[in-house]
């Protein structure tokens, strides 16, 4: 089972592979999966217009912080360069929205609510 996980990874992207992205279009970027302020501050350096916060989908990795936990760490670290901070994973009720706007988040995305309404 480890080695199928495993496979499922590219450990080749790196920031430069970031870079070489950006450099072929005039897109704004939007860097998902940023759990800490230090990789926060590297996406701004990248040139990131935005973060989204975010573990991949309901803590499918053992041992990664919930979002909301993180969320303030990461605002603070981007605070004055004009990146937004959006929050992704976690999300079950309207009141999770309100705190990680009260925290910081410019925007909060839902998955799994919105696929339990449409399943109804």
């Amino acid at each position: 089972m480890n080695d199928y996980i495993s496979s499922l990874k590219d450990g080749s992207v790196d920031w430069e592979t970031f870079d070489w992205l950006r450099s072929i279009t005039s897109l704004p970027f939007v860097v998902k999966g940023i759990l800490t302020a230090e990789d926060a501050r590297l996406a701004v350096q990248h040139g990131a217009k935005g973060i989204l916060v975010s573990n991949h989908g309901g803590r499918q990795l053992d041992g990664v912080p919930a979002t909301i936990e993180v969320l303030s760490e990461i605002v603070e670290a981007v605070r004055g360069t004009g990146v937004e901070v959006y929050l992704d994973s976690g999300v079950r009720l309207g009141t999770d929205v309100l705190k990680a706007l009260a925290l910081g988040a410019r925007a909060v995305f839902v998955g799994r609510p919105v696929i339990w309404g449409l399943a109804l």
